[in-house]
């Protein structure tokens, strides 16, 4: 639908998105050492550590050789995974423009605190959809969707750059292309749509986003916030640039003693 590319969003409360840039770097190392390894490490690497319901709700036994962690950790781990290179890609390229900001808005540790349960959330709501699934569920996406819908809650207005239709580049309004993305995913989930696509993991992390993102804001953060200005208004206090004579007084300013406007009001 389309590719977000940049937005106009300023950081207001930290200095550098480094949770967002430590879950981006986290995230390739892992696709690297799982696709470097090889098919058979990668296919251990999925079922070994992906989201497996029928696994984890105990209706079926994973193969002693691909018992790496327990169960429960799946909830987390399948996250840190991704199918291939586009798979990765797409979920990195939303976390890094959208990602920052609501870092700032929730401060570092209750972003990745943030982060981390939007993933839980999304992998549960597969599993409840799909309770004695086989399948591994893979890839940041549950992650991904809270972050969005968070930053749809918090900056609505706020332009951002992006590639509709994957070619006609536009700069928009945040809330137009991320209603639209929501609006797609619940459709498509009510649909059942492609297999491949975890719809019910997206809609977990849109859920979770929602209601964390009012829980764990800072304090003093609004909901949806305007837009920043494009143009800097300069302070009324701000001195006259160097080398520009100053305005002389007229004959209208007023003296000391009240004279020196003769046509005014006594």
């Amino acid at each position: 639908m389309f590719i977000p590319l940049y937005d106009t969003n300023r950081l207001r409360h930290i200095r550098l998105q480094y949770v967002t840039i430590g879950l981006i770097v986290a995230n390739a190392v892992i696709y690297c050492a799982t696709a470097l390894g090889g098919e058979n490490f990668t296919n251990a690497a999925v079922l070994g550590l992906g989201f497996i319901p029928s696994v984890v709700h105990d209706t079926a036994e994973l193969d002693p050789r691909f018992v790496i962690i327990p169960e429960s950790l799946s909830y987390l781990t399948y996250s840190f995974l991704h199918a291939d290179i586009f798979h990765l890609g797409g979920n990195m390229l939303f976390l890094w423009v959208f990602g920052d900001n609501v870092e700032d808005a929730l401060g570092h540790i209750r972003y990745l605190i943030f982060y981390l349960l939007c993933a839980i959330a999304g992998a549960a709501f597969q599993g409840l959809v799909a309770w004695d699934s086989q399948a591994p569920l893979i890839g940041a996406s549950g992650a991904i969707a809270g972050v969005v819908v968070a930053y749809l809650i918090l900056y609505p207005r706020v332009k951002v750059w992006v590639l509709a239709f994957a070619r006609i580049p536009l700069r928009i309004p945040a809330f137009i292309p991320l209603i639209l993305w929501v609006l797609f995913q619940i459709v498509m989930f009510a649909a059942g749509g492609e297999d491949q696509i975890s719809w019910a993991c997206h809609i977990g992390g849109i859920i979770a986003g929602a209601v964390l993102v009012l829980v764990l804001r800072s304090r003093g953060v609004p909901l949806f916030a305007p837009a920043d200005e494009d143009a800097v208004v300069p302070s009324p206090e701000q001195p006259p640039v160097v080398g520009e004579p100053a305005a002389p007084q007229t004959a209208a300013t007023t003296t000391r003693w009240g004279r020196g406007n003769p046509s005014g009001p006594n």
